[in-house]
């Protein structure tokens, strides 16, 4: 299944969902479905992805294993950031007060599908 369908349906499936970008080791976008400016939401992925890569270093010290993804609240969105295999991450965009729950199910159900696809 071609990447773009893939982010499509993550999109429309969760519920408040407004974007989501599928981005590589530089940050640049692989492919992003959005209900917004796609500048804004390929700022975003390159952004997110920095975070998670240092989350991943600070983590790897620790015995807890593998960073899979978080949740960054702001004052008016929600973002999950997840790494896609050792290579990719995924950021989707949420309304504040989306059921956060929910969309990390769908979340995770997605990387699973797109590490397939990848690797």
């Amino acid at each position: 299944m071609p990447f773009k369908a893939i982010l499509m349906q993550l999109v429309e499936d969760t519920p408040h969902a407004s974007g989501a970008i599928l981005a590589d080791w530089e940050g640049e976008a692989v492919e992003q479905h959005c209900l917004y400016d796609d500048y804004e939401l390929k700022l975003m992925g390159a952004h997110k992805g920095i975070i998670l890569n240092r989350m991943k270093d600070v983590h790897a010290a620790l015995a807890a294993g593998k960073i899979q993804d978080a949740v960054i609240t702001s004052g008016k969105q929600q973002v999950i950031i997840g790494a896609v295999g050792p290579d990719y991450s995924l950021v989707m965009t949420l309304a504040n007060g989306a059921m956060i729950g929910l969309a990390l199910h769908r979340f995770r159900q997605v990387v699973k599908l797109l590490e397939k696809e990848i690797y």
